[in-house]
């Protein structure tokens, strides 16, 4: 179990756009709203209109509803009785206590990494982070976001625990808005890009401490950086 979970995250993914055609209804709408909700394009404690969420995807309800049910495990809607889907409002001590825990989490599956990820997994830690500092360089904000989440998934994957990558990815998926406008100036993203920078020079070290104490370094800066805008 272990082991096909590590090969799924660090396996070699198609071009977003081929995925999309090849993806489910149900799939392609789940993406669809989530990305609107990271960017911000429904504001948080909207209420999500269903009819004109429809009109703009062009799907029947059905799947709109399945949609927003995902999204609520998810934690990034509500469903709220006579009001439908919300988005989600975290407040600071919400962000804070689940950055603390990233923290600790991250911390933990650092050295694990290094100790258990084979060459092949690293090098494409490597290469997808190649790919993101590409798009990085073409200021295409979702897609470099979009790749540096799968980086840090895959980091906590290869840690070959299990339960530590499930809690991680519950916590990081409710904190997709909320990490993605804290690199909203140049400055910010720049920072957040120098950190990855550190992470991977750990990891192709095989440095666990180094790069358990550069990914703590990273939550809590992403924390300096989000907390004036929740």
């Amino acid at each position: 179990m272990l082991t096909s979970l590590k090969d799924r995250e660090v396996s070699e993914a198609p071009p977003e756009d081929r995925r999309i055609e090849r993806a489910s209804l149900h799939d392609v709408v789940v993406s669809r709203i989530r990305d609107m909700i990271i960017e911000g394009l429904i504001d948080v404690g909207a209420r999500i209109h269903e009819g004109q969420l429809c009109q703009q995807l062009g799907v029947s309800r059905t799947p709109l509803r399945e949609a927003l049910k995902v999204l609520a495990s998810e934690g990034l809607v509500e469903l709220v009785p006579s009001r439908g889907a919300v988005v989600c409002r975290l407040t600071h001590k919400d962000v804070r206590d689940m950055m603390d825990v990233l923290a600790y989490l991250e911390q933990m599956a650092a050295h694990l990494t290094c100790k258990n990820a084979s060459d092949t997994q690293i090098l494409e830690v490597c290469r997808l982070h190649g790919e993101m500092l590409e798009f990085y360089a073409t200021r295409d904000r979702l897609r470099y976001f979009k790749l540096n989440q799968r980086i840090h998934s895959t980091l906590i994957a290869l840690s070959g625990n299990e339960s530590l990558y499930l809690v991680h990815d519950i916590l990081q998926t409710r904190m997709k808005r909320i990490r993605y406008i804290g690199d909203r100036t140049e400055e910010s993203w720049a920072a957040a890009v120098a950190e990855h920078e550190e992470m991977i020079a750990a990891l192709k070290a095989r440095d666990g401490q180094r790069l358990s104490t550069v990914m703590v370094d990273h939550v809590m800066k992403s924390w300096e950086r989000v907390k004036s805008v929740i």
